[in-house]
């Protein structure tokens, strides 16, 4: 760590309880807040008891899901759910000075085959300074950090002249309806940093990510019989060529924020269903996907861009040509954000990072996921990601994170909000 830290700065670092972090992770990992489920529920009302024992000023409240649906600029959703817990705490101590959004989502995705995790995945494992369960680092982890820069700022007794606010949301993986109705309650910032996973960088962009779904029609006859029919798979095979070609065009000459990546803009189809009998030929195959959005791109160009791929395919076929495939966009709309060019919080939590750890800077990049970045982007507050954990590790059967990167990023987030801030 550098020398450069005031009195002020280094009581707060001080303060950091490292024990602490890791048992709040440990704690939080062990509830198994799949997005849709009554667990996310659950850990947002562990975290509003955590943030009511800081002394912060809690906003905890059951978001109206018919009003937030029905608003016109709603992100979509794809999990089911009956309810959503929105979730803000506030320090009151600042005067007149900014408030800076520390913000995590607290929902997690399934763990998926349960027989190629190590252990049970909600049942957090330490091995030396490595934790492995579902959330570790997306993004569990995070919270774990926002909660201790809170309480090295209140034990440290260091009085702010503005305001740090801890926005917990959920439902971020499936298209960040927590986040939403958390801007649209009012609740804001003159800044934000989420502390998602970022491998070391430091994001200042999100491309974005739009669901679709692609149902192409065939003719059902009986196996034996094929040559009667039309395979929906054997419709749909010149449709997927088509959405290979059109990644392609849409990756050349990318962002240079986007540009390490060998393929910035993803254009992926994650699901497949057609048929319901062996021995018919299939007469509907429905492919769900996500198309990447560039940074800056409208979504409605970038969806029309793939209904004019499939329709322009479908005119070069003769079966497509008379059996038109039906495009739609369900599930999450993630849009593309980033943070305005020269502004002053990339290098705010830069230095931040490099007075931690004694090094240089982190890059910066752009993110080739959604994330809520663009919601408090497009809500004109100004957002990076840092945080622990490598995005590598996300959403797979080893999930994990080290300590060592959990206590760095809380370092670097006591440091950039005290200075986001102020102090009196």
């Amino acid at each position: 760590m550098t020398a450069s830290l005031s009195d002020v700065e280094a009581a707060a670092l001080a303060a950091v309880d490292e024990a602490a972090v890791a048992e709040m992770l440990l704690e939080l990992l062990a509830v198994p807040s799949v997005t849709g489920s009554a667990a996310e529920s659950e850990v947002q009302h562990l975290l509003a008891r955590h943030l009511d024992r800081l002394d912060l000023d809690v906003d905890l409240w059951s978001m109206d899901l018919p009003r937030l649906r029905a608003h016109p600029d709603f992100p979509g959703t794809e999990a089911p759910r009956e309810e959503a817990w929105g979730l803000v705490g506030t320090t009151g101590d600042g005067g007149d000075g900014p408030t800076l959004v520390l913000q995590g989502h607290v929902d997690v995705v399934p763990p998926g085959d349960r027989a190629k995790w190590a252990g049970d995945p909600f049942v957090p494992r330490i091995v030396g300074d490595v934790v492995h369960a579902r959330g570790a680092c997306d993004m569990k982890a995070g919270i774990a950090a926002v909660l201790a820069v809170l309480a090295a700022v209140r034990a440290s007794g260091v009085k702010l002249r503005g305001r740090l606010a801890a926005h917990f949301v959920v439902s971020e993986e499936d298209g960040g309806l927590g986040a939403f109705g958390t801007l649209q309650r009012g609740h804001s910032g003159d800044a934000c940093i989420i502390a998602e996973p970022t491998s070391g960088t430091l994001m200042t962009a999100n491309a974005g990510a739009l669901t679709f779904r692609i149902a192409v029609h065939g003719k059902a006859t009986h196996g034996s019989t094929r040559y009667e029919g039309v395979s929906a798979l054997d419709a749909y095979l010149p449709i997927h060529r088509a959405l290979g070609r059109l990644e392609a065009a849409r990756n050349i000459g990318p962002h240079p924020l986007m540009a390490g990546y060998p393929v910035p803009y993803p254009l992926s189809v994650g699901t497949v269903r057609a048929g319901d009998w062996a021995s018919s030929v299939p007469d509907l195959l429905v492919a769900e996907g996500r198309l990447g959005v560039r940074l800056g791109e409208d979504p409605a160009e970038a969806r029309m861009e793939l209904e004019t791929c499939v329709a322009e395919a479908c005119a070069r076929d003769p079966w497509l040509r008379t059996h038109p495939v039906e495009v739609t966009w369900p599930g999450g709309q993630f849009a593309s954000g980033q943070l305005p060019d020269g502004h002053p919080l990339a290098a705010l939590v830069g230095h931040a990072h490099a007075d931690v750890t004694g090094g240089p800077r982190p890059p910066e990049q752009g993110a080739p996921y959604g994330s809520d970045l663009r919601l408090y982007s497009a809500a004109g507050v100004p957002t990076v990601q840092y945080g622990p954990g490598e995005v590598r590790w996300a959403h797979g059967p080893h999930e994990q994170v080290h300590l060592a990167e959990v206590i760095t990023a809380t370092r670097t987030l006591v440091l950039a909000a005290l200075r986001a801030v102020g102090t009196k």
